[in-house]
């Protein structure tokens, strides 16, 4: 085995080590997160990676079912304060698989480091970090004890899962953006309406980018219901064999995250012009999510994410035309009808008429 090329003692700050590791372990959020203001690039860079942590927890081969439990209790412990960060990267770092990418296993190794910063934020922040993060763990593992390649039973259940992983990132992000400005804290309660469902449409974008791979791993999130409307078994599905029915499938699975993106740039245009780095944070985002709907769209017999991957220069065309467009609503309206257009566009459920209520979050609103 080669030497990893990070070194074992991290010589700077704990910021320091934030900002080096960040594009490391995501390409996206390292492309997204700069764009926020100082002080919010900061926690929400912070939030990610611990939100990361918790995810490399629950991904690792090496770890048992319990063993990923205990973990990750003793993770929310440690982020909540009720634990030491040094103890629990000391013990768990040793045991991550050698699947589990270096960049990763080094985050884990420096956990000290990332809650270091985590504890200079004020206790508005800390509380919604330390919140997404106990939802996220205890709805991550929920979910994966009965992961597999039959997939989840319903949409229902799918957008529990969105919820989880997702949709509670959204709502720290609200809770984090209102407490940066108190204009946007005065829209508060009608974000907080849209956010979860912002979340489901970045995850629910991944997840169909994602099927395949997922599936090498033995897990699928797809909804069962669907796929059997259309005369499917998902635990018989495979890559690049496409079919009429499986097209249909994916078209409307397609319309339902398109749904929740037309809800992402309502989130979006809620946050007031002057924030352009915080609109660019949420635009490029959601922007990606819908080239990357388009590309499944038009691709249907995908066989990996590879496959679809939207190009460097349609990232960089998205970027140019959001940051034009970033402080005028009617051009972002504009711009946004004319890249979904070619879309399917399926109608949310009722539950969704107001996604604050949405029955996950109820369930662990005092997690």
């Amino acid at each position: 085995m080669t030497d990893s090329p990070l070194k074992e003692v991290w010589p700077g700050t704990a910021e320091a080590y934030q900002d080096y590791v960040l594009p490391l372990v995501s390409r996206t959020f390292a492309l997204t997160i700069p764009q926020l203001p100082g002080a919010l690039h900061r926690v929400v860079a912070n939030a990610y990676l611990l939100c990361r942590i918790a995810d490399t927890i629950e991904d690792d081969a090496a770890l048992s079912a319990a063993d990923k439990r205990r973990y990750e209790e003793a993770f929310v412990d440690v982020v909540t304060g009720r634990a030491d960060a040094a103890q629990l990267a000391a013990e768990l770092s040793p045991k991550l698989s050698l699947e589990t990418i270096e960049a990763e296993r080094d985050l884990m190794r420096r956990l000290p480091l990332v809650v270091e910063v985590l504890r200079g934020f004020n206790r508005a922040q800390q509380a919604a970090i330390e919140r997404c993060v106990t939802v996220m763990c205890r709805g991550m593992h929920r979910f994966q004890q009965g992961a597999g390649i039959h997939g989840l039973a319903t949409q229902r259940e799918m957008d529990d899962y969105c919820y989880y992983v997702a949709g509670v990132v959204g709502e720290m992000l609200t809770e984090l953006f209102c407490d940066f400005d108190p204009v946007i804290a005065s829209r508060r309660e009608q974000m907080l309406r849209l956010a979860v469902s912002f979340g489901q449409a970045l995850q629910m974008t991944n997840i169909l980018k994602d099927q395949w791979e997922d599936r090498s791993r033995g897990a699928c999130w797809l909804p069962r219901e669907v796929f059997q409307r259309h005369g499917l078994d998902l635990s018989r599905l495979q890559p690049g064999q496409y079919t009429p029915a499986y097209g249909a499938a994916l078209s409307e699975l397609i319309g339902v995250a398109h749904s929740h993106l037309r809800n992402a740039l309502s989130y979006t245009l809620l946050i007031p012009p002057q924030h352009t780095g915080i609109r660019r944070f949420c635009l490029w985002a959601t922007g990606l999510a819908v080239l990357t709907l388009k590309n499944i769209q038009h691709r249907p017999d995908f066989a990996g994410g590879a496959d679809i991957k939207v190009t460097r220069g349609a990232v960089a065309r998205t970027i140019m035309v959001t940051n034009v467009s970033v402080k005028s609503d009617a051009l972002l309206r504009r711009l946004f009808d004319f890249a979904w257009r070619d879309l399917p566009l399926t109608p949310l459920a009722p539950v969704w008429s107001e996604p604050s209520h949405h029955p996950a979050r109820e369930t662990m609103q005092h997690a």
